[in-house]
């Protein structure tokens, strides 16, 4: 039984519960997983049970304990990481007295419009997010929908949060948001890690059942008796606040530091950046921004909804329906392989990768598209437009970065999710932004992240990007063609184009 010091990672994440427990040099011991429960009892209404969220917490933790047969005294710190845009509410004593209104619910949709209505741009300009499916509105729902059930709210907080109450037996004097969270909150004045009177007054949200904000490695209590039972440690574990779980993504990947940025090419493909400024995209409504786990940081960052689905998706119902009838015939290797056979410089088609609607702005109606097809295109050339879709578009984001930062310069996209495997995407990404790629060799993700953090606060490592450095493993680096700069300029060109066009027409 090893006796080294460790910590633990958790993730409470839309698929469900993980937990990985991480040695001090950064190993990966052991992990678990439990799978979420969504319920979806009404059109638009989707839930999780906050008492199933945190039993998934105790039981992960106490599974990774067991398979890597540490001494329970040995575990030096938790941190969590969890959704970032749903709700949920306590009482008095920190138990909750609402379901988890998750981010996927739309049941709040009216009061979206009533918040930008009211003072929408000031939320924006304040929280770095415009209002959408996110806590602003959810608790305007609540107020107005369920008024019962709000006079019994004393504070509204998120599933980390929540699971780390009950750890540590917080009531709601105790209760907190991380200030990873404020870009979501709707009330929230980012810059000055505070809550804005102005806002709650505009919209009659009494500011006490706004929890705590704390910083992200802040130590929010330590684990009960009953409760390090449980989870299989001894009692007096420090847990950290932790953060969001994309954030806790980006610092995985080692964003750290100015310029560094991330591409999660995962179900859905998101584009992030690190800079020293916070800065509000009042102009251009696309970017959202947000505080770092690293102090003193910021990322601004969007995403292309099911841009990774995508390919999936032309696999299966383009490329499998054309192989002999044979459903999965035709491999991500392959259609790579064949779509970079392809001269490049030719009539090849554009491609829209907005099946899903365009949400980097929100346009819901602006769907995908193919543009410029001809006899002579198959499926290697439709292919390699669905993943120079998404490059385009993430060059729209990059472009509206380096206008908000006069002299910003992106050093380095890192990749992670199952994207990263491709080498031709890689490639391809590299090309159309002009910076340098490079793979995140680690798969462990928003745990590995969180744990860092967790370390951070209690003192193990001296700086986040000192730990980062060292816990994580960088693949091979695909440098930019310089050669390839103008082709790509004018496709990004015709790409603003046909956005522009396409959002115009409504089927």
């Amino acid at each position: 039984m090893s006796s080294e010091r460790c910590i633990i990672g958790v993730d409470i994440g839309t698929q469900g519960t993980k937990a990985m427990l991480f040695a001090e040099n950064g190993k990966c011991l052991a992990a678990a997983f439990r799978p979420s429960k969504l319920y979806r009892p009404a059109p638009g209404v989707v839930e999780e049970d906050p008492d199933r969220q945190f039993r998934s917490v105790c039981q992960t933790i106490c599974e990774c304990v067991k398979t890597a047969r540490v001494d329970a005294s040995s575990v030096a710190a938790i941190g969590i990481d969890g959704q970032m845009a749903g709700i949920l509410a306590v009482d008095e004593e920190g138990r909750h007295v609402t379901s988890y209104d998750s981010w996927l619910d739309t049941r709040c949709t009216p009061y979206i419009k009533k918040m930008v209505k009211i003072a929408g741009d000031e939320v924006l300009r304040k929280t770095g997010c415009a209002p959408s499916f996110n806590h602003g509105p959810k608790i305007l729902w609540w107020m107005a929908e369920r008024k019962k059930t709000f006079r019994s709210i004393k504070a509204f907080v998120q599933p980390a949060g929540y699971a780390a109450m009950r750890l540590c037996g917080l009531d709601r004097r105790a209760a907190f948001l991380d200030t990873t969270y404020l870009l979501f909150s709707g009330f929230a004045d980012n810059c000055r890690s505070a809550w804005d009177s102005g806002l709650c007054e505009a919209f009659g949200l009494d500011m006490s059942k706004l929890p705590n904000i704390v910083q992200p490695h802040a130590v929010v209590g330590e684990l009960l008796p009953s409760m390090a039972r449980k989870c299989g440690l001894g009692s007096r574990v420090p847990v950290v606040a932790g953060c969001g779980d994309a954030i806790a993504s980006f610092l995985a990947c080692g964003a750290t530091k100015e310029g560094v940025c991330v591409d999660v090419a995962g179900t859905a493909s998101v584009f992030a950046t690190t800079t020293p400024s916070f800065a509000a995209d009042t102009k251009y409504r696309t970017l959202l921004c947000g505080h770092s786990a690293t102090p003193g940081l910021w990322h601004s960052f969007a995403y292309i909804n099911g841009g990774g689905l995508n390919l999936e998706w032309f696999r299966r119902e383009m490329s499998d329906h054309g192989a002999a009838g044979k459903r999965g015939k035709i491999t991500f290797d392959q259609l790579n392989k064949q779509a970079a056979a392809i001269r490049v410089g030719g009539e090849l088609p554009l491609f829209i990768p907005h099946l899903g609607g365009r949400v980097c702005p929100n346009q819901p109606h602006l769907r995908g598209a193919w543009l410029g097809l001809t006899w002579e295109h198959g499926i290697p050339h439709l292919y390699r437009a669905v993943l120079e879709g998404v490059a385009l578009e993430y060059a729209v984001y990059q472009k509206i970065l380096e206008l908000q930062h006069r002299g910003f310069r992106p050093k380095e996209l890192r990749i992670t999710g199952g994207g990263e495997k491709s080498a031709l995407w890689n490639t391809i990404k590299a090309d159309v932004l002009q910076i340098p790629v490079r793979r995140v060799a680690r798969p462990e993700g928003a745990p590995l992240g969180v744990a860092l953090l967790a370390g951070f606060g209690v003192g193990i490592f001296p700086s986040l990007a000192t730990a980062a450095k060292n816990w994580i493993a960088l693949g091979e680096k695909v440098r930019a063609n310089p050669s390839m700069k103008d082709y790509y300029v004018r496709r990004h060109s015709s790409y603003e184009k046909l956005l522009g066009t396409l959002d115009n027409v409504e089927l």
